[in-house]
């Protein structure tokens, strides 16, 4: 049975490759309109090419990172393009391993653009009624098991990701009088493009963190679709830590 209606729209970012992309499928399998917004227009036709339900999903070509400030009014334009929306989720995103020594404000300004500004100002533009359904609206952030438990060498991305984890359980005390939820998904080593073409992050020496093995995918886009549907109605200001159990 499907869980959504195409009556349904959900905003979906980081649409073309990993995380992003599995959630956009799922919630399409699922009967949601979704709007894919990613940088890459080819990979978001691809994407659409993928979808069980096609003509319920559509493509905003956008890099976030850029003219954060303004994403609040963008949020807007969307609205005022498809209807108000019945959740998002932010799953765009970036990560680096960069040790104090070599730390710059650049580097930590750019982690910090895509990773914590981005999505706090989508939740803002997301999150003002006139955007969204009101109750019932449900936002999810991916975050990071970094955020709760870094390694050596990721003083920014854990910085960052500990950073939007903390914003959300505030924000979920903001948004809760008009029926809203926020959450937040941490995942651990997930197998992605971005970290299967890294040979230094899927190395053997890391399995006995992972008893059930890598995660894929759609083990993250699984919770992030329950946590946007009426069966997670009573969930707010959480963090689900997704981690096979053992890296923590």
């Amino acid at each position: 049975m499907s869980e959504f209606i195409k009556e349904q729209f959900f905003i979906v970012t980081g649409a073309s490759s990993g995380l992003g992309e599995a959630t956009a499928l799922e919630l399409n399998k699922q009967g949601a309109s979704v709007v894919a917004i990613a940088r890459r227009e080819d990979k978001l036709k691809e994407l659409k090419s993928k979808c069980a339900n096609p003509d319920n999903l559509y493509i905003e070509v956008k890099d976030l990172s850029q003219d954060i400030d303004n994403l609040p009014d963008y949020i807007k334009t969307l609205k005022e393009k498809y209807g108000k929306f019945r959740g998002m989720a932010y799953c765009a995103g970036a990560g680096s391993i960069i040790p104090i020594r070599a730390l710059t404000y650049q580097d930590t300004l750019k982690l910090f653009n895509i990773n914590y500004f981005a999505p706090l100002f989508m939740a803002k533009g997301i999150l003002d009624k006139r955007n969204n359904i009101g109750k019932g609206f449900s936002l999810v952030c991916i975050a990071s098991s970094a955020g709760v438990s870094p390694s050596k060498g990721q003083c920014i991305y854990s910085g960052s990701k500990g950073a939007l984890i903390m914003s959300i359980k505030a924000i979920s005390k903001e948004v809760s009088s008009y029926g809203a939820r926020v959450n937040c998904v941490s995942p651990s080593i997930i197998k992605t493009p971005m970290t299967v073409n890294d040979e230094g992050i899927l190395k053997d020496d890391n399995k006995e963190k992972y008893p059930f093995g890598w995660g894929e995918p759609h083990d993250v886009a699984n919770m992030i679709c329950y946590l946007l549907s009426d069966k997670a109605k009573y969930i707010s200001g959480q963090n689900y830590v997704i981690d096979s159990g053992g890296s923590l």
